[in-house]
């Protein structure tokens, strides 16, 4: 038989210790958060440094000295801009005289989005077992003097490197709109019952009674008034809940620069004045609908800007998919179908893996029933079923 291969996780200290096109080799470009180029402009604002409590730790994974895979990770003081949320686990390390914190999170910063988390070649993927994976993020976490680890949002070929008998698994819900090869906005009307279909249009119809129209800026073409406008926009949100805002002016400006060809941005305008925006991301499948503000409230300008926009946007482009982020029970009724998401966590204390570990089993079961619950919910027709 041959010999298990020796699997290593090597953490560097910035993106641009690895090339990007050492990179790239493995993540390729379909998912724009995944790029070298998108972690780097994080890294070049500031937005992701030891002064924002996420300093870089990206991984090389190599399998017998041979460097076969890539990952995004962070050294965490804090749980904020994750969406996987264990600010109770934190607190409750602190009521026992435990220290939560540092944590090592493989993901990708402020962006719940699901996709792949460990960008590995198809072979040597195949070679690596759960408990390999497990055995080496608890040892790297180990070294770096982290007390947990958390792998964020991860897809199906993820999972299955992750899945084994004791690991933590946690379960969330998201709702994602899925494409049926619509040629317009029309067709997905089409496809749900009178009652939801005259809702929206009469959402859409209210919208423009209110002198709105919209702007469509590809990210090429996006000029630096606009970006700076609608970055106004987007620190509002933030400062309506007496947040800072996570992102700055810089990494939009950069990434509009090297990513400009998968950016878009909707502004919406009344009376010769821009009011509110959208900034969307695209992948080779897959619309992402990313930030959103606005100065001023109008009835239904959020689901038109943020939603109906980006569908119109998803079925103008032929993806399949619109992701339009975390969270939303207001995008059902809309015909975002629920999304089982997944998280995985490596938890160093052994009393508090056990807990944990049960009360992410106990909640679980309860995604699970609300994804059923809200699957009842959607508004198609039953012979027009989402995917």
């Amino acid at each position: 038989m041959d010999a298990m291969p020796n699997l290593t996780l090597k953490p560097v200290s910035t993106i641009r210790d690895i090339p990007e096109a050492s990179w790239d080799r493995f993540s390729g470009s379909g998912i724009p958060f995944l790029r070298h180029r998108f972690l780097d402009a994080l890294e070049a604002s500031g937005c992701t440094s030891p002064a924002t409590g996420w300093t870089p730790c990206h991984l090389q994974l190599l399998l017998d000295d041979e460097l076969v895979g890539v990952a995004p990770a962070y050294l965490k003081t804090h749980s904020m801009g994750e969406y996987v949320f264990d600010w109770a686990w934190a607190d409750a390390y602190h009521r026992y005289g435990q220290r939560y914190y540092p944590k090592l999170v493989i993901a990708v910063p402020f962006t719940p989005s699901q996709g792949p988390r460990l960008l590995l070649d198809a072979k040597a993927r195949q070679r690596i077992e759960p408990h390999a994976l497990h055995r080496a993020l608890d040892s790297l976490i180990e070294d770096l003097g982290a007390r947990s680890w958390h792998l964020l949002f991860p897809d199906a070929n993820d999972q299955a490197l992750l899945d084994h008998a004791e690991a933590i698994h946690r379960l969330g819900c998201q709702f994602h709109w899925h494409n049926r090869g619509y040629r317009e906005f029309t067709d997905f009307l089409a496809t749900l019952t009178s009652r939801k279909r005259k809702s929206i249009k009469r959402e859409r119809r209210q919208v423009v009674e209110q002198g709105i129209r919209f702007q469509h800026h590809p990210g090429v073409e996006l000029p630096d008034d606009v970006l700076e406008t609608f970055y106004d926009f987007y620190q509002a949100t933030y400062f309506k809940r007496g947040q800072r805002p996570y992102l700055s002016l810089e990494f939009f400006r950069i990434l509009r620069d090297r990513q400009g060809d998968q950016l878009h941005l909707v502004m919406a305008e009344r009376h010769g004045r821009f009011i509110a925006g959208a900034l969307f991301l695209t992948g080779d499948d897959t619309l992402f609908g990313r930030y959103w503000g606005c100065l001023e409230e109008f009835d239904h300008l959020h689901f038109e800007t943020c939603y109906y926009q980006g569908i119109e946007l998803a079925i103008e482009r032929g993806l399949a998919r619109f992701d339009a982020g975390a969270q939303g029970e207001h995008k059902l009724i809309r015909g975002f179908a629920p999304v089982l998401t997944h998280s995985w966590h490596g938890i160093a204390h052994p009393g508090f893996h056990d807990a944990i570990r049960r009360f992410c089993q106990e909640e679980a079961e309860q995604v699970i029933r609300y994804r059923d619950e809200a699957l009842t919910a959607l508004p198609y027709r039953t012979e027009a079923p989402p995917e």
